[in-house]
């Protein structure tokens, strides 16, 4: 195993920071592109036209490529950097399947094409839907959503159709675990419904007293995050379904977790009654960079009329484009979907069978519980049992000189590791949440390993090197709460 000993910060990348615009010198080249045959006024009204020549960098053809790559190089990413990044996987992406989306025949559709010039496309999202539904044991789904949280907002607006169909209109209020993702919450609001907290035991999972005393004729529905942000699974699940159930309410999963899960159960089996699923995360589409994703809403049979439109079904053969279906709660975004998204993930599934998918969830599973116990003397684990896909460490400033979670993080970028998520789930003091996915191997874990215990001996040996950490990088410790109120994001 790496040890503190041996692990040093990696190479310093202190070079200053040189912007295409300064390195630029007038009449410098790099491509001549043929003079417009008129004047811009011909295009344009002239209170639309520049007065001064914009100030552009002019540099040769090979400056432009090495200031790119130069760029390039700084990049922390997943071809270059284990990311430890908890709460939004940073999964392997197969470049096939990179390949499969480009294909022209899909990446080039429009999306008005006549169905019989798409059979493809339209193939691969109802044969989503099949897989999805397989590996969830729900009933049916829809691909629409762009993103987790639009999958969470979609479901509660199933939610409020189903009621609304019940003429039961009392109910209003959402049960939401204080372990839930921060966005349960915040859809269940936006979707106009009060929202109810129940907060979790001593043992990191929900209060069922306090779960069954929040239930009433008010409770529209109860949202879980399966596993919960602590990484744990919720061993009263059944219980918790049944008591949601038994009050007139709908159960549901926040599988955005679902790494964890695929392969060993399926959500129906836990009384599910509508979720949402991350492809961009659980079926390996790259999400860096805020997106696209896509977050398809899974429900029972019960609830399939009250999925959006346009639903894609299979006829005779052919595959259709449905848009006009009785109790739709209507669109809720353009089109079918973010298609290269959802390809990608379809490509992913069928790369896998039961058993692969299996794997995967417990190789996840056994590395975050390797990080877990290697830590646990430096960096005690919130809840000291065993966690599903993600561990949710915190930092001891009283043991380590003072050193908090946000000094552990910065460090840790010196050392070549992106930063694990932090501050993270709130009800952890100093969380520091360590998602390590399945596909790293142990060497890349025992080196995170050897920084972070390598980190807890500067903390005691030279407090003030972590504390002013990054000191590698092209800029070093910034103001962060400075950086997010007063942004200065223009050169000069």
């Amino acid at each position: 195993m790496t040890t503190a000993m041996n692990c040093k910060p990696a190479e310093l990348k202190t070079e200053p920071m040189i912007l295409s615009i300064e390195r630029s010198a007038a009449g410098r080249r790099g491509i001549r592109f043929p003079r417009p045959e008129k004047h811009a006024g011909a295009y344009l009204p002239e209170r639309f036209l520049r007065k001064t020549p914009p100030r552009l960098p002019e540099l040769s053809e090979f400056e432009t490529v090495r200031h790119y790559t130069g760029l390039s190089r700084r990049n922390y990413c997943l071809d270059t950097h284990f990311y430890p990044l908890g709460s939004c996987t940073m999964k392997y992406n197969p470049r096939v399947n990179e390949d499969m989306a480009a294909l022209p025949g899909f990446a080039n559709v429009h999306p008005y094409a006549p169905e019989a010039a798409m059979q493809g496309t339209l193939g691969f999202y109802y044969g989503m839907e099949q897989l999805l539904c397989e590996i969830t044991g729900l009933g049916a789904f829809t691909l629409a959503p762009a993103a987790g949280a639009h999958g969470e907002f979609t479901g509660i607006l199933v939610a409020a159709a189903y009621h609304r169909s019940r003429k039961d209109r009392a109910r209003t209020e959402i049960v939401v675990a204080d372990s839930s993702h921060g966005t349960n919450p915040a859809s269940a609001a936006m979707g106009g419904f009060s929202v109810v907290t129940v907060k979790s035991k001593p043992n990191g999972r929900v209060d069922l007293g306090a779960l069954k005393a929040a239930l009433g004729p008010k409770t529209a529905m109860v949202m879980l995050t399966v596993p919960n942000t602590v990484g744990l699974f919720e061993s009263e699940i059944l219980e918790i379904s049944r008591s949601a159930h038994d009050a007139g309410a709908l159960f549901y999963m926040d599988g955005a977790n679902f790494n964890a899960v695929m392969g060993i159960a399926k959500p129906a089996q836990f009384g599910v009654d509508i979720m949402h699923l991350n492809l961009h995360k659980s079926f390996s589409t790259p999400h860096g960079g805020g997106g696209p994703g896509s977050g398809p809403v899974g429900v029972v049979r019960e609830l399939e009329k009250f999925l959006p439109v346009p639903r894609v079904v299979c006829e005779n053969g052919a595959y259709k484009i449905k848009t006009g279906r009785p109790g739709s709660i209507g669109r809720v975004r353009s089109f079918l979907g973010n298609t290269g998204v959802v390809l990608k993930g379809y490509c992913y599934l069928r790369m896998h069978d039961g058993g692969t998918l299996r794997s995967i969830a417990e190789n996840s599973i056994i590395n975050a519980n390797y990080v877990r116990v290697k830590l646990k003397d430096l960096f005690p684990c919130a809840y000291d049992e065993h966690c599903m896909h993600e561990c949710v460490l915190t930092t001891v400033p009283e043991r380590l000189n003072g050193i908090k979670t946000l000094d552990v993080a910065k460090r840790l970028l010196d050392y070549g590791f992106y930063a694990p998520t932090i501050y993270f789930p709130l009800i952890v003091h100093e969380a520091l949440m360590i998602e390590p996915t399945e596909t790293e191997t142990r060497e890349t874990l025992d080196a995170f390993i050897g920084a972070m215990r390598a980190i807890a001996a500067e903390a005691l040996a030279d407090p003030a090197l972590v504390k002013n950490a990054p000191e590698g990088l092209p800029v070093n410790r910034l103001d962060e709460v400075g950086a997010a109120r007063n942004p200065d994001v223009r050169w000069r």
